[in-house]
């Protein structure tokens, strides 16, 4: 009898939630991923947190807010003690394994203020946010004048080293660029590069070795006495835009869709917005030229990842695996790619904040929704209380601020599921908040969105922004300061205020521990508020009385 034992958790980075076939997209066929999607439910109406890679994932591993784990943007360390993924599923009896990208910063000052040994096992889990590392890489090893963004070591580059890739960092001079007829390294940091073939065996490339990770991690649990959850953590689609043959020719311009924006939206744009829009990624994807070199890059990379995720399926299909793993398919964020004259990330326009999410679950109970669509408001967050449930135990809700779901999946949905969600990010440290005049910690927007509006409200003085997105779904008119919207505006910054003033921080005690406690404090030494004794039974006031000792006074 088919059983959910194990998670297979799979995130693809900056994957749009509208670049799969399964979504409706014209000309990017996805059919593995859509098998998935035929086999479980596709939420189409996911949000992530926070619409960059760290801040996500952290909100992600831990199922907070950004507002409660603290960690805003790209290398802000995640502070020790939030609870992880890991924590709550080896609590439960199963163990959480990483192969690929997690952008986890570690809290080196607290784990050195607590004497956390980094080496200890103890120490080893705080600082990879949970998991049991089988192979960490986050795919970003370019070098600049001042040395890497990323000072780790990479386990992606020593492979490449060991099948005979020559340089120093064949992560940049080979599986991230092309090469000219001359020879020369074509950089996959230029866009003008995108469509030139990876100097990089397709075997050799980011996506196949971290399948093949992952196959090789499944092939040594076989029999394992404990259920796992394993988190394969794709590089790609992020960019570089570039991929190997024979992927790089498979789209073209004529497969580009047409770019989702308007002229209205640079008549009068809110200043935030407007200093988006004047970033060096916003001025080359706002040119024809750009998109459709790195579109039909970017399906490329999809369509290898589809691929892989085929590779994958069979593996767990041969293995037997397929009937006891739940599979969970979603992504960190999307990509702007011109859309409103954007590129990057970001900002909170839906092709950056919307995400793919399918789940299989292959439990009998899940069998009535499979191939069915979810569209109710679904957030990051809840994929920590599903994997919570899977195993049987109850959600600690006073710690992880997403819902399971398990409903859903098991055709049961709840009547007081949410009516909005939300998301965040932190513009600090950006030439953003230099430009704008703000400080740093007025550096932060938050959205709040329901199914027919979203507001977006910043610190620092500056009037909201507000979009209908039923009478305009393509997010092109502003009506921040429109006078006929000011009740919408009113009802969405109350439910703003509302988020901000949930319980949060409260995590050592469950509720049921906190009623627990209610009314035992009259036996335990305490008896406030009493004149004479008869208020209360006399059996409280027992240690109250007595013969006395010697007088004193």
């Amino acid at each position: 009898m088919r059983k959910t034992r194990n998670i297979l958790f799979i995130m693809f980075d900056q994957l749009r939630w509208d670049y799969l076939s399964c979504a409706g997209h014209p000309h990017l066929h996805t059919p593995n991923i859509d098998r998935i999607a035929g086999m479980g439910v596709r939420f189409s109406r996911a949000y992530v947190q926070s619409p960059i890679c760290g801040s996500s994932r952290m909100s992600f591993y831990t199922g907070r807010y950004v507002h409660s784990h603290g960690a805003q943007r790209n290398n802000y360390p995640l502070k020790v003690g939030e609870q992880t993924l890991g924590d709550h599923l080896r609590a439960n009896g199963m163990d959480a394994f990483l192969i690929g990208k997690t952008h986890m910063e570690a809290d080196a000052k607290g784990m050195e203020r607590l004497g956390i040994a980094p080496e200890s096992v103890i120490g080893a889990r705080v600082a990879e946010c949970g998991f049991d590392v089988v192979v960490r890489d986050d795919g970003l090893w370019p070098e600049g004048l001042d040395g890497f963004y990323d000072e780790r070591r990479s386990p992606y580059n020593e492979y490449l080293r060991a099948r005979g890739y020559p340089p120093a960092n064949p992560w940049s001079e080979h599986a991230n660029a092309g090469i000219t007829d001359e020879g020369d390294i074509a950089s996959g940091w230029l866009m003008q590069n995108a469509l030139m073939p990876a100097n990089v065996r397709e075997e050799d490339s980011e996506t196949p070795w971290l399948t093949r990770e992952c196959i090789d991690f499944l092939r040594r649990q076989t029999g394992a006495e404990r259920p796992w959850m394993a988190h394969l953590s794709y590089i790609k689609p992020h960019w570089p835009y570039i991929v190997p043959a024979p992927y790089n020719d498979m789209y073209g311009a004529n497969h580009v869709p047409a770019p989702l924006r308007s002229e209205a939206e640079r008549g009068d744009p809110h200043p935030i917005y407007a200093a988006y829009m004047d970033t060096l990624v916003a001025r080359a994807f706002s040119r024809d030229e750009v998109r459709q070199k790195v579109v039909p890059a970017y399906m490329a990379l999809i369509k290898q990842c589809d691929d892989q995720i085929g590779v994958l399926l069979a593996h767990l299909e041969a293995s037997g695996q397929l009937d006891d793993t739940m599979i969970v398919l979603t992504s960190d964020h999307g990509d702007y790619l011109g859309d409103h004259w954007l590129g990057e990330k970001n900002f909170f326009h839906e092709c950056a904040v919307k995400i793919p999410m399918i789940v299989y679950d292959p439990s009998p109970e899940a069998d009535a929704t499979r191939g069915t669509v979810c569209d109710e408001l679904v957030e990051s967050i809840d994929l920590a209380a599903t994997f919570v449930e899977m195993t049987g135990a109850k959600v600690p809700d006073h710690v992880i601020e997403g819902r399971s779901l398990m409903p859903f999946l098991h055709g049961r949905a709840p009547q007081d599921w949410r009516d909005f969600v939300i998301c965040e990010f932190d513009y600090t440290a950006t030439p953003m908040m230099g430009r704008l005049g703000v400080a740093p910690r007025d550096a932060r927007l938050f959205m709040v969105a329901d199914r027919d509006w979203k507001l977006i409200h910043p610190e620092g003085g500056f009037a909201p922004m507000l979009f209908d997105l039923r009478n305009d779904p393509d997010e092109f008119h502003d009506l921040g300061q429109s006078p006929d919207h000011a009740e919408i505006r009113a009802m969405m910054y109350d439910r703003l205020g509302q988020w901000a003033r949930r319980l949060s921080q409260r995590t050592t005690l469950s509720d049921d521990e906190v009623l627990a406690l209610s009314g035992k404090s009259q036996r335990r030494g305490i008896l406030l508020g009493l004149f004479d004794g008869s208020e209360v039974d006399q059996a409280l006031q027992s240690k109250l009385g007595g013969r006395a000792g010697a007088r004193y006074v």
